[in-house]
């Protein structure tokens, strides 16, 4: 039996965007420090806003000169397709759900439950094992029903598990009933974890494969910080670590906007075409992405 093997490609000769890596780089570093601030400080801190509107600032200049530069380092000709800017939106808010939530039931095991990190790790397995399980077959079917509909379900699936968990917290619920939340956001997650990426890179064409990665790529690290902030600050305005009450006060709204960010992830995915425009759906599978 053969095996079916990717080749080697290589995209077209480009000179590097040295204004343009300035400009993304000093942007982004901005704005992820102003979100790591405004966890410990608050948004309205002076320098929170301060570094943050600098880091936007500087993130609209690099648009303004990819506009203009003869061999862009992200053409914006790739937004024409909106099923671009959606699916990477959807991987946006998908992570920042997904590890907000991780960092806080995290700490609601060891704070308000008294569990240990070991016993802690044991006990959100149910959540964190499903994609070994789930993805593999969520990225199967898409190829038969379309991604449109396990984005959708899946972003669904982890906003009502999320949203399920915050309702059912506090320092004396039984584990089996936490144990099915979690099961629900981990196979929700799990859906559409390996398709969303799969979306954005058959919404291009070949050559811009790797420039639409490095997007999805950087989209999903800021949406880790802007979760995890989100989910911070707002644990920081209602609750505290003083008794396992007054975490479970803070865990809940914060569990529950991380659910919100979830459904605004199944939004933007309703407009995710289910056939790629590009010619890479095949090299795609193949690859494993």
């Amino acid at each position: 039996m053969s095996l079916g093997l990717l080749g080697e490609s290589f995209g077209p000769p480009t000179r590097l965007d040295l204004v343009a890596v300035a400009l993304v780089s000093a942007g982004a570093a901005g704005i992820v420090l102003g979100m790591v601030r405004a966890s410990d400080f608050g948004w309205t801190d002076a320098q929170t806003l301060a570094t943050l509107v600098t880091g936007v600032v500087l993130m609209a200049g690099f648009v303004a000169w990819e506009l203009r530069a003869p061999e862009p380092m992200l053409p914006m000709r790739l937004f024409r397709n909106v099923t671009f800017p959606a699916a990477n939106a959807t991987g946006f808010f998908m992570t920042g759900a997904l590890f907000g939530a991780v960092f806080l039931v995290a700490q609601y095991f060891q704070l308000a439950l008294g569990r240990s990190p070991f016993e802690t790790g044991l006990r959100v397995l149910p959540w964190t094992t499903t994609p070994l399980v789930i993805a593999p077959l969520a990225g199967a079917l898409s190829d038969r029903i379309g991604r449109r509909p396990l984005m959708v379900g899946g972003m669904i699936l982890q906003g009502a598990g999320l949203g399920w968990f915050a309702s059912l917290a506090n320092p004396g619920v039984e584990y089996w009933q936490l144990a099915v939340a979690m099961t629900l956001a981990g196979i929700g997650v799990s859906m559409a974890m390996p398709v969303a990426p799969t979306a954005v890179l058959t919404a291009v064409a070949p050559e811009d494969v790797g420039k639409a990665s490095g997007v999805n790529s950087t989209l999903g690290r800021f949406g880790t910080a802007f979760g995890v902030a989100v989910a911070t600050s707002i644990f920081a305005a209602y609750g505290s670590l003083v008794t396992p009450e007054a975490f479970v006060t803070g865990l809940r709204p914060a569990l529950t906007v991380l659910a919100c960010l979830s459904m605004l992830g199944a939004l933007s995915a309703l407009v995710v075409a289910d056939r790629p425009v590009g010619a890479v759906q095949s090299e795609v599978a193949l690859a494993g992405i």
